[in-house]
């Protein structure tokens, strides 16, 4: 969700709505500013154990991290010269800039999550288009395909339509900013 915000001289714009905010609150964007969602300043001033969210990556660059419904990132630590320590809501731990912005509070609609489509036409009104199983395609199509009745995939890993293997295969590519990753996000427990 968004809340359309109207500045003191009249400016209007959109912010991604925190947990908890109504219509005729004042939020306040500055250096040092009240601890209450919605309100935004930098890292360095916002004390250990807070929920925050909208994370600059990079100063005046804009938010960047932890945006979706009801997520929210934690201050671990301020103990670097120049870093403070968020979790993230993925486990992962790592720096981020002390002047970089963050929103206070959580990401409101939270039961985003738990909303069912209930049938195929509200997935197509969204402009998705149907999903076929490679399982019930032809070898030609797709690696999964054919064979006699309902076959197993055939081979060691699943593979995507090109042959490419399909799970567990890292995607991560940007090396530069590994030194600013702390601890690695962790496998859900099921």
């Amino acid at each position: 969700r968004i809340a359309l915000v109207v500045y003191a001289d009249g400016e209007k714009r959109y912010v991604i709505a925190p947990l908890g905010l109504k219509v005729d609150d004042t939020i306040i964007s500055a250096e040092r500013a009240e601890i209450r969602p919605g309100n935004t300043m930098p890292l360095d001033n916002i004390p250990l154990g807070t929920q925050v969210h909208n994370v600059e990556l990079q100063p005046g660059r804009g938010g960047q991290m932890v945006r979706a419904a009801g997520t929210s990132a934690q201050l671990l630590a301020k103990d670097h010269q120049l870093y403070v320590t968020l979790r993230l809501p993925s486990g992962e731990e790592r720096y981020v800039r002390k002047d970089c912005l963050a929103t206070i509070g959580q990401v409101g609609n939270v039961e985003h999550g738990n909303i069912k489509l209930g049938k195929a036409g509200r997935k197509r009104h969204r402009g998705v288009r149907p999903t076929v199983r490679g399982s019930a395609m032809t070898p030609r199509d797709h690696p999964h395909g054919g064979g006699e009745g309902r076959s197993p995939v055939g081979m060691a890993a699943p593979k995507t339509p090109w042959g490419k293997v399909a799970l567990g295969r890292r995607t991560r590519r940007n090396k530069a900013t590994d030194k600013y990753i702390f601890r690695r996000r962790t496998k859900k427990r099921r």
